[in-house]
């Protein structure tokens, strides 16, 4: 049975994870709403990535449950969960840095078809090659198909991560601090990129650039030390003083980062 249209593309209830005596999620009900770009944002240690780790099935929760297109999810192994429709990609850039960019598509493209036929020539997968070329126009990663993936700049390993996170087709992409590490003007191209995205899959990120935040969210969800301390709209957000005073700073604090003005 199909979900309602309008139906939380994901909803959480209740998820809590221990390690040891460390509360790293902390009985978190959330709902992210279809077609709205989510972001999660709070200090380190917060929870951001151990949640999307429990929600992708990396990490088994300890209690809660976790609901996507109107199925539970919860205490499904990484690659059913895969198959269902939920990629994410890594804090940490997770490439084949000896093969090309190319190759690399090709790889998780052909991965979400099934085992691999060693008697059969890479060209002759045809639906899987054209996936190839339809990834690289669209990341804007053509020129760049033939160079081995590890000799890329920062943000072009960035794009590459995420296009090859969306050649399984997903229905929800989570990304996990995609900005990190990025000149001005990668950041800006990868801004742009995921906007892009945002009108055909559904996008929750993670991330520590509140100008980008800012910039494309249209909901964001503050953790702090792993519950939720406010969700809601930018602008709701930036006006709220439990996140000012922790996470945002006090006016009079060194750090303290006002909403980015709208051009």
């Amino acid at each position: 049975m199909n979900a309602p249209a309008n139906a939380p593309i994901l909803r959480i209830e209740g998820l809590t994870k221990h390690f040891g005596g460390l509360t790293a999620v902390d009985d978190v009900t959330l709902e992210f709403a279809p077609g709205r770009l989510h972001a999660i944002i709070g200090p380190n240690g917060a929870g951001k990535t151990t949640l999307f780790n429990l929600i992708s099935g990396f990490l088994p929760s300890d209690s809660g449950r976790v609901f996507f297109a109107g199925r539970e999810i919860t205490g499904l192994k990484p690659h059913r969960i895969s198959r269902l429709g939920i990629a994410r990609t890594l804090q940490v850039k997770s490439v084949f840095h000896q093969l090309s960019v190319a190759d690399n598509l090709w790889i998780t493209a052909q991965a979400q078809r099934g085992v691999l036929n060693p008697f059969r020539s890479t060209t002759s997968y045809r639906e899987t090659c054209e996936k190839v070329e339809r990834v690289l126009e669209q990341l804007g990663l053509a020129a760049l198909a033939n160079q081995q993936a590890g000799t890329l700049s920062h943000g072009d390993i960035a794009l590459l991560e995420i296009g090859m996170a969306i050649s399984a087709e997903p229905k929800l992409l989570l990304l996990d601090e995609p900005i990190c590490g990025m000149s001005p003007a990668e950041t800006a191209r990868t801004v742009a990129k995921i906007r892009e995205l945002a009108q055909t899959i559904e996008i929750v990120l993670i991330e520590h650039d509140m100008e980008v935040v800012f910039e494309i969210a249209d909901d964001i969800t503050v953790m702090a030390q792993g519950a939720i301390l406010a969700s809601g709209s930018p602008q709701a957000i930036a006006a709220d003083e439990r996140v000012r005073e922790a996470y945002l700073g006090r006016a009079e604090d060194e750090d303290y980062i006002e909403e980015p003005v709208r051009a």
